[in-house]
């Protein structure tokens, strides 16, 4: 049965921010560890006019007139930030934002999606749904429009490039919950196995035909290391992997206490009575 209990649903978004907040740092430690060597050496051929001259800083600066990821002042009136807390708090603040955000969407998604997916339970759900959301928000946008280093891009196509890559986003995100509603719908006739096989295929199907239709890009300039382009994006991804890998487990953990707890006290919510743990 599925869950309807308002205090339930609070419950759920609490632990859904507290395994944000979890997988934010587990993040910020790999992009500190991993992700930094790499940018940092993509700024100093920045730096050092070892890349032409339209690059990411630019992009920046023709956007919003502010400071390049090289923390110099690319507006009159911009403020200098150093790369010192660049790396540091200003990473660690960015990962930890972007983890509690999903946190709670996946932890209030988790409530709502509990007993409408068949018997899978808390546990369950929540991987279910941070695997769908990896996917879906990250793997295939980053598959399609990769990060691009300091160095690397075109200013003036920094507008269409960013507008396609949330055309991109916005259809890969409809086209899972669609997946997954047709799955669902699917389950009682054709079994989970295969009701499950052609909400995949289906996604697939729709990303493919979208990815087609849309323009690519290929702006990396000449001269510039591909070992440097394919560090810097292959740490994007491993941190991108890392949070929402940590925030299903995380999740997962945390409502299946909370699950537990209800049993035990007798004041299990209706909604949670047709799940298991």
């Amino acid at each position: 049965m599925p869950l309807t209990g308002s205090v339930a649903v609070r419950s759920f978004l609490v632990r859904g921010l507290l395994a944000g907040l979890i997988a934010g740092l587990a993040a910020f430690a790999v992009a500190y560890v991993v992700g930094e060597p790499s940018l940092s050496a993509a700024i100093s051929l920045e730096d050092g006019g070892a890349v032409p001259a339209h690059t990411h800083a630019d992009e920046h600066a023709a956007q919003d007139g502010h400071e390049g990821p090289d923390g110099h002042s690319h507006g009159e009136e911009g403020t200098v930030v150093p790369r010192s807390l660049q790396s540091t708090l200003g990473l660690a603040t960015g990962t930890v934002v972007a983890g509690v955000t999903l946190g709670g969407l996946l932890g209030v998604l988790a409530a709502l999606a509990l007993g409408r997916l068949g018997r899978t339970g808390p546990r369950s759900t929540s991987l279910l749904l941070a695997a769908v959301g990896f996917v879906a928000v990250q793997l295939v946008p980053f598959a399609v429009y990769p990060p691009n280093p300091p160095g690397v891009g075109d200013g003036a196509t920094i507008g269409l490039r960013t507008s396609l890559y949330f055309v991109l986003l916005a259809i890969s995100v409809v086209a899972a919950v669609t997946a997954l509603l047709v799955a669902r719908s699917l389950r009682p006739r054709w079994g989970g196995w295969y009701a499950g096989l052609a909400g995949v295929a289906g996604y697939l199907v729709v990303v493919a035909v979208v990815v087609a239709l849309l323009p690519g890009y290929d702006e990396v300039p000449d001269g510039f290391p591909a070992s440097l382009l394919f560090d810097f994006r292959m740490a994007s991804l491993l941190t991108q992997a890392t949070l929402w890998a940590v925030l299903g487990v995380a999740l997962a953990e945390l409502t299946a206490r909370l699950v537990e707890r209800a049993d035990g006290s007798g004041s299990r919510p209706a909604a949670l009575a047709g799940a298991g743990a």
